[in-house]
C-alpha cells in the first residue's frame, strides 16, 4: 500500500525503504533561504480569524545534529562523497550553509541507496546553494550520471528596485542512478503560428513540412552516394531513401535540386520540451491550497510522466503538501511520502481524500495511534503533537512557534448556521500535560472574549469533575434545527482516537475551514508490493 511517513526522512529511509526498490525520486527540500513561510488557511467570510500559522523555517544551524552527521559521514564507505563534504566545510567554516550540505549530503546518500538501478533522481533547489548542491550531487551519484539542469520559470519577475535582475526561476537538478534508465521525451502541442508558417504545404494525405535529408557530418564515406541526380553526404542509407521515395515521402521542387523529406503534422509528436520550462505556471487559484512552497500539479506530472512508468513506485522526502504523491496517485503511479511536520501530513491526508475519495489507500505512520504514542509525541514537540491533536477535530492550528503566548488558543474552526449570520466560530485549546483546575473556566472566558459559539477542550488527562461541572455551567448553543450543543466540550485523546467521542456542533463542513483539492476523475488505487 502507498505509505506516508510523519518524522526525519532520514531516519525514515533508513529504517522503513529497502535498497532499491524506489522508481522515481522528486525532493523539494528546504532552500536554506532564511524565511519563515507561514501556511495560509481559509477563513470564512466575516470571520476574523488568524489566517496563517508558521509550516515552516527554511534555516538551518550548526549544532549537535549536523556536527553528528558530519562526522558520520567522514566514516561511511563513500569516500567521494568524504572528501568533498570535508573540503567544503573547511573552505566555507562551520555555519548555516555547511550545515544544510551536510544534512543533504546524508540524505542524498540514502536516497541513493534506496533508488533502482534505472531510476531517476530529480533535485529542485534555487540559487542560494544549488552550485554546492550539484558538486554533491556529483560526489553521491557519480558526474557521469548528472543529465539536465532544468531551468523552471515559476512567476513573472518581480522588480523591487534592486541592484540585480529579478529573479523568476527555480533549478531541477537530474541525476540517475545508472546508464540504463527510464525516460519518456515530453512533448507540447505546436504553437498554431508556427504550424502556419512550418506546415505550408499539403496533399491528401494532410498539412505537411519538408526537412533537409542532409547529414551534418559531411566525412561519412558510407553514406555518400548519387540519388535523384545529386550527389551528397546523405542522413539515410540508399535503401531507405529509395523506399521513402517509393513512399511518395521524397519531394525534388525542381531537376538538380537537393531532394527533401515529407513530414505530415499528424505524425508530429508536438514541440519537443527542452530543458527550459517556461509553460508551467505556479500553483494558483483553485489549486492552491495555502502551503507556502506548494509546486503546481502540471511540474510534477512531467516530471512523473518522463522518468517513470505506471505501476511504478514514486518518492518524495519532503512532501510539504503532497503535490508529488497527488500526480503519482493520479498517474497510477505507487508512492511514499514523508515529512517532519505533522501539519503537512494532515493537509496531505485531506487532499488525497478529496481529490480521489476512497479510491487512494495509503498507510500513515509515526503519528499517534494510541494514548502511550500521544504521550511520547507531546514530551517530544509539544507543537506538532497540538497540530496533530488539533487535525482530530478538523480544526486550524493557530498557535505558531514565532508568536510564544497563544491566548488559550491552539485551534479554530468554523461551522454555518444560516440564522444567525452565516458562518460561527470555534475555539480549540489542547493540554498535553497536566490539568489545572481552573483550565475548563479559562476556556469558556477565552471563547466569550473571541466571539466563539462553542470551546472544545482536547486532553490527554480525564477531566475531573470539578471541570465537567464548570463545562456544564457554560450552557448550550441551540442550532437552527433546535438541536442543542454543549458551548464548552470535554474531549480526551482516547475518547477521539477510539471513536467514543467526537466535536459536536451544526453543519460539519471542513470546506469552511480547509481549501479542498479538486476531485480527480480518473485515477485507480495501486498497492505496494510485499
Amino acid at each position: 500500500m502507498n505509505q506516508l511517513y510523519f518524522g526525519d526522512n532520514l531516519q525514515v529511509l533508513r529504517d522503513s525503504v529497502k535498497d532499491e526498490s524506489v522508481d522515481l525520486i522528486y525532493l523539494d527540500p528546504p532552500f536554506n533561504s532564511k524565511r519563515d513561510y507561514n501556511l495560509l488557511f481559509k477563513s470564512p467570510k466575516g470571520q476574523d480569524s488568524e489566517a496563517q500559522i508558521e509550516a515552516f523555517k527554511d534555516s538551518w544551524r550548526w549544532g549537535l545534529q549536523a556536527q553528528a552527521e558530519f562526522a558520520e559521514l567522514l566514516k561511511q564507505e563513500n569516500s567521494e562523497v568524504a572528501k568533498l563534504v570535508n573540503a567544503l566545510v573547511e573552505f566555507l567554516g562551520h555555519n548555516d550553509m555547511t550545515a544544510y550540505l551536510v544534512m543533504m549530503a546524508s540524505r542524498l546518500l540514502e536516497l541513493r541507496r534506496v533508488l533502482k538501478p534505472t531510476g531517476s533522481l530529480y533535485l529542485h533547489c534555487d540559487p542560494t546553494a544549488s552550485h554546492y548542491l550539484k558538486v554533491v550531487l556529483d560526489a553521491v551519484f557519480g558526474f557521469e550520471h548528472y543529465r539536465n539542469e532544468i531551468i523552471w520559470k515559476r512567476s513573472n519577475p518581480k522588480s523591487l528596485g534592486s541592484i540585480n535582475f529579478p529573479t523568476c526561476s527555480d533549478t531541477i537538478f537530474r541525476y540517475t542512478k545508472s546508464n540504463a534508465f527510464t525516460f519518456h521525451q515530453p512533448y507540447e502541442t505546436h504553437d498554431p503560428e508556427y504550424v502556419e508558417s512550418a506546415y505550408r504545404y499539403s496533399d491528401e494525405e494532410g498539412q505537411y513540412r519538408l526537412l533537409p535529408l542532409l547529414n551534418p557530418n559531411d566525412n561519412r564515406p558510407n553514406l555518400t552516394y548519387e540519388f535523384m541526380g545529386v550527389t551528397r553526404v546523405w542522413r539515410w542509407t540508399r535503401e531507405r531513401m529509395k523506399q521513402a521515395q517509393s513512399d511518395g515521402l521524397i519531394v525534388q521542387t525542381k531537376p538538380g535540386a537537393v531532394p527533401q523529406y515529407k513530414k505530415y503534422l499528424a505524425d508530429s509528436k508536438g514541440r519537443t520540451i527542452t530543458n527550459v520550462w517556461t509553460d508551467i505556471p505556479q500553483a494558483a487559484g483553485n489549486e492552491a491550497l495555502g502551503y507556502p512552497t506548494q509546486k503546481p500539479l502540471a511540474l510534477l506530472e512531467r516530471i512523473i510522466e518522463a522518468s517513470s512508468n505506471k505501476g511504478d513506485v514514486v518518492l518524495d522526502p519532503f512532501c510539504g503538501c503532497g503535490t508529488a504523491v497527488h500526480a503519482a496517485q493520479k498517474l497510477k503511479r505507487r508512492w511514499i511520502g514523508v515529512d517532519i511536520t505533522h501539519l503537512a501530513i494532515s493537509l496531505i491526508e485531506k487532499r488525497l481524500k478529496d481529490a480521489f475519495k476512497s479510491r487512494c489507500e495509503f498507510e500513515v505512520h509515526g503519528t499517534p495511534k494510541d494514548v502511550e504514542a500521544a504521550r511520547n509525541l507531546a514530551a517530544r514537540d509539544k507543537y506538532q503533537f497540538q497540530y496533530w491533536a488539533v487535525s482530530l477535530v478538523d480544526a486550524q492550528p493557530s498557535q505558531s512557534r514565532k508568536r510564544g503566548a497563544d491566548g488559550g488558543i491552539d485551534g479554530l474552526k468554523f461551522f454555518q448556521d444560516v440564522d444567525r449570520g452565516g458562518a460561527r466560530k470555534i475555539v480549540v485549546s489542547v493540554k498535553g500535560g497536566g490539568l489545572k483546575a481552573d483550565d475548563v473556566r479559562a476556556l469558556n472566558h477565552v471563547r466569550e472574549r473571541e466571539s466563539a459559539e462553542i470551546a472544545l477542550f482536547i486532553s490527554l488527562e480525564t477531566p475531573t469533575k470539578g471541570m465537567i461541572a464548570d463545562a456544564a455551567s457554560a450552557g448550550f448553543y441551540t442550532g437552527a434545527a433546535g438541536a442543542n450543543f454543549p458551548r464548552v466540550q470535554l474531549l480526551t485523546i482516547e475518547g477521539l482516537l477510539s471513536g467514543q467521542q467526537r466535536a459536536e456542533h451544526p453543519d460539519h463542513q471542513p470546506d469552511l475551514n480547509f481549501k479542498k483539492a479538486k476531485a480527480e476523475a480518473n485515477a485507480q488505487q495501486h498497492t505496494m508490493p510485499l
